[in-house]
C-alpha cells in the first residue's frame, strides 16, 4: 500500500468503515512508528476514547466475562472495540489464539470491533503495534475500548501503561490467584473481579482480596461475576462506566505514561534494526565483523 493511500482509509475507517480500520491497524504493523509522518495527529491525545484493560491469570474466564460485557454494553447503545492480545509462536510470531474463536456472537453487529493482536515476541509486554492500534482506535468514535492480555508475565502488568481501568480477573479454586496479586496485579489494579463465583471459595476470595486492598490508601472495588451465566455483569458494566467519566486526556499525558510508550515505540525501531544486523551473520566470520 502507498503511503498516500493511508489518509483516504483513515477517514474512511472514522466513518465507520470497519473494514477500512482493519486495514488500517494491520498497515500500521507494518509500518511500525513511520505511520506517525502520514497521520500526525495519531500523536495527539485529544480525543481519548475511555480504555478498560482486562487480566488476571490463564483460565479465569476474561474472554467469557468480555463476551458478557459486549452484551450488556450493546443493550446500552455502546459502540465498542476489543483489542486481544494473545501470545505469539516462538516460530513464525503468529497469534497462537485468534478472534476467529473469540466473542463469535458478536460478529455480525456492526458497531463491535473485534482484532487479535499478537505479543511478537516482544522484550517489553506489550508490542509496539498495541499502543500505535490504540492510538488509532482513539479517534474511531468508539465509546469503549477493552483490552484482553493474554494473562502471563510482563504483558499484564504493562496494561497500566494503556488502560484508563485496569480489572483483574480471578477465580476461586486458583491457588495462584493471590500469589498474582503479590507479584505486582494488586498495585495495578483499579478493580477486582471473582468470576465463577458459583463455584467454592468465591466469598473467601473476595474476603482476602478487600482484606488485601484494605492495606492501601485506595482499595480497589471487588465484584463477583459468572459469566457463563451473565450473573453480575450489569453490576460490573455499571461499575466500568462510572469511572469513564474521569479526565482521560490529562491521564493519557502523565510523563510516566509517555515515557512507557515511547520506550515501547523506540525500542521496536531498535529490534528492527538489530534483526537486520542478525541476518548478516552466516559464519563466524561474519559474527567478528559485526562487532570488530
Amino acid at each position: 500500500m502507498k503511503s498516500d493511500e493511508v489518509r483516504p482509509l483513515f477517514e474512511a475507517a472514522k466513518s465507520g468503515d470497519n473494514k477500512a480500520l482493519a486495514k488500517l491497524l494491520s498497515l500500521s504493523e507494518r509500518m511500525g512508528n513511520g505511520i506517525f509522518k502520514e497521520l500526525p495527529e495519531l500523536a495527539d491525545t485529544a480525543e481519548p476514547v475511555f480504555r478498560i484493560g482486562i487480566t488476571g491469570p490463564p483460565g479465569a474466564g476474561k474472554s467469557t466475562l468480555i463476551s458478557a460485557l459486549i452484551k450488556e454494553f450493546r443493550e446500552r447503545k455502546k459502540r465498542i472495540a476489543i483489542l486481544a492480545i494473545d501470545p505469539s509462536s516462538p516460530f513464525t510470531k503468529g497469534a497462537i489464539l485468534g478472534d476467529r474463536i473469540r466473542y463469535s456472537d458478536h460478529f455480525l453487529d456492526k458497531d463491535v470491533f473485534i482484532r487479535s493482536l499478537g505479543t511478537r515476541g516482544s522484550l517489553g509486554g506489550l508490542s509496539a503495534s498495541a499502543y500505535l492500534m490504540l492510538r488509532i482506535l482513539d479517534w474511531m468514535q468508539f465509546d469503549l475500548v477493552m483490552i484482553e492480555t493474554v494473562g502471563v508475565g510482563q504483558t499484564e502488568l504493562e496494561i497500566v501503561n494503556v488502560a484508563d481501568l485496569v480489572t483483574v480477573v480471578l477465580v476461586p479454586e486458583s491457588g495462584d490467584s493471590i500469589q498474582a496479586m503479590k507479584a505486582g496485579l494488586t498495585e495495578i489494579a483499579d478493580l477486582f473481579v471473582v468470576n465463577k463465583a458459583d463455584r467454592p471459595g468465591a466469598d473467601a476470595l473476595m474476603r482476602e482480596i478487600e482484606a488485601n486492598e484494605k492495606l492501601g490508601n485506595n482499595p480497589a472495588p471487588v465484584l463477583k461475576t459468572t459469566a457463563t451465566k451473565s450473573e453480575g455483569v450489569i453490576e460490573l458494566a455499571d461499575e466500568i462506566l462510572k469511572n469513564s467519566d474521569q479526565k482521560l486526556q490529562q491521564k493519557r499525558n502523565q510523563k510516566n505514561r509517555l515515557q512507557q510508550e515511547a520506550m515501547s515505540l523506540l525500542r521496536a525501531d531498535y529490534e528492527a534494526e538489530a534483526l537486520n544486523k542478525l541476518a548478516k551473520i552466516e559464519d563466524a566470520d561474519s559474527f567478528k565483523k559485526l562487532f570488530t
